[in-house]
């Protein structure tokens, strides 16, 4: 449906309950005072003779227009900051900038393993001969080694180099993927915030209203002084509400705010569609984001990398010998000398445990690596189960709200017309609003719930596209 179809639809009054609706069942409908034909809690066209019409509570226009907007469905993500912007911001994260400069720490890491850790190694040694009843030699000797790695020793240290760099890479990526998960909710915080103070304003405009209505009753002899108690106490709690919205808003923009600052906040809140059933199994969403996890990834090229380092440490229990040239000039240069040289450490026990404790972080690894996967499978499920339940959720609190309306709307009518009391009003207002705001949180949590799988996926906020480590 379009957008410009729901609009009409909710033009009627058939369509919402709540709306104003014409009593022609009422055959002789109450006069009504003329001070409260201005008045939001009635509006009469006329005299009794005529049709009147009441009117429905003004906070129900914006719930209207939010319900509008969400014809676009679920795919609208007009709410969220642009896709560009939100990047930069995660780039700027501060734990993604740390993670980033740990993938470069990696990479040299890596060009060091590759190197190896032996260098050459220069002596020299000058002296002085002096015989006696001879005469004096100048003399010196000199030494050049290098430590040599063993065959295979080279090897797995390119590759214990090599799976760092990709453990660095993976975890930048699922750094990134946490940041985007806070953005999110942040942002739906904020949303949420300015979504409940516009509706507590609105309400509070409407007691007002009310409230300056009762009192021009009140001093026309057409209403109880207790009615007029009544309304100003509900006049008070609709502003003790509308201080604890403003509050936990300006709690919410400032947490978003600090937290990102790169992201221009507008003015006014961007309306909330209606979320829309997902079209996808939950057993495709499951298995993508597992698919797709870094964390997992990281976890098993952290264990790789440990399986590595357990054989290293094992084929360095013989340990690599140092090979090279000694030479020496003795007599002031009448006997000189060339010789290799060569060094062998003989490995015994330190070497050994330095090995076993190595396989057994390398076998603890990879139980880690088991467990962090079977963890993100369980947290894989329960958010594609509480998307769906959040999604039922909304659209039985959007049911529980149309009743209140109807509700609200006849409460009105047995008002106007002297039937009820202000009492009743007040406690139908109170419910509808109540109703309204549920609608609105169970609205937000809908949609957070199916952008949160989105953003596990990889599909959103995420520069690598959909590629993942598991």
């Amino acid at each position: 449906m379009s957008i410009r179809e729901t609009i009409k639809n909710f033009a009627r009054p058939s369509a919402v309950p709540s709306l104003p609706r014409r009593l022609d069942a009422l055959a002789q409908p109450a006069p009504v005072p003329a001070d409260l034909r201005s008045s939001s809690l009635l509006t009469v066209e006329g005299t009794a003779s005529r049709t009147a019409f009441f009117k429905a509570p003004r906070y129900l226009a914006a719930s209207l227009l939010l319900a509008a907007a969400g014809a676009n469905a679920a795919t609208d993500l007009s709410f969220l900051p642009p896709e560009d912007i939100a990047l930069r911001a995660i780039a700027a994260y501060p734990e993604v900038v740390a993670a980033t400069a740990g993938t470069r720490r990696a990479d040299a890491e890596s060009r060091a393993l590759a190197a190896g850790p032996h260098e050459l190694t220069l002596s020299v040694i000058p002296q002085q001969r002096r015989v006696r009843n001879g005469p004096d030699y100048r003399e010196f000797e000199g030494q050049l080694t290098r430590g040599v790695r063993l065959p295979g020793k080279a090897r797995l240290d390119r590759e214990i180099g090599r799976l760092g760099s990709e453990v660095a890479e993976l975890q930048l990526a699922d750094t990134e993927h946490q940041a985007a998960r806070t953005l999110l909710t942040l942002w739906m915080d904020w949303l949420r915030a300015e979504g409940a103070l516009a509706q507590a304003t609105a309400q509070r405009t409407l007691l007002q209203q009310d409230r300056d209505a009762i009192a021009r009753r009140v001093r026309a002899g057409d209403a109880a002084a207790r009615d007029l108690d009544s309304a100003d106490a509900a006049l008070a709690q609709a502003d003790a509400a509308a201080t604890a919205a403003g509050a936990r808003r300006e709690a919410a923009r400032i947490a978003l705010a600090g937290t990102f600052p790169l992201i221009p906040l507008p003015e006014r809140a961007p309306p909330l569609p209606e979320p829309a059933p997902d079209a996808d199994s939950a057993a495709t969403h499951i298995a993508h984001i597992i698919e797709r996890s870094h964390e997992i990834g990281a976890a098993e090229r952290e264990a790789e990398r440990q399986d590595r380092s357990a054989e290293r440490a094992r084929a360095d229990r013989i340990a690599d010998p140092q090979v090279g040239l000694r030479w020496l000039d003795e007599r002031g240069g009448e006997e000189r000398v060339l010789g290799v040289v060569v060094s062998i450490p003989f490995g015994g026990a330190h070497r050994s445990a330095i090995a076993d404790a190595q396989r057994a972080s390398a076998d603890a690894s990879a139980a880690q690596a088991a467990g962090m996967r079977r963890t993100i499978a369980i947290e894989a499920e329960q958010t594609v189960r509480h998307a769906d339940a959040a999604w039922r959720l909304w659209r039985d609190s959007q049911r529980a709200l149309e009743a209140t309306r109807a509700s609200t709307a006849k409460s009105r009518r047995a008002y106007a017309l002297g039937e009820a009391g202000i009492a009743e009003l007040i406690a139908a207002q109170r419910l509808e609003q109540e109703s309204a705001l549920a609608e609105l949180t169970a609205r937000a949590d809908a949609l957070e719930a199916a952008l949160r799988i989105r953003v596990d996926a990889h599909e959103m906020w995420h520069e690598g596209g959909v590629e993942g480590g598991g």
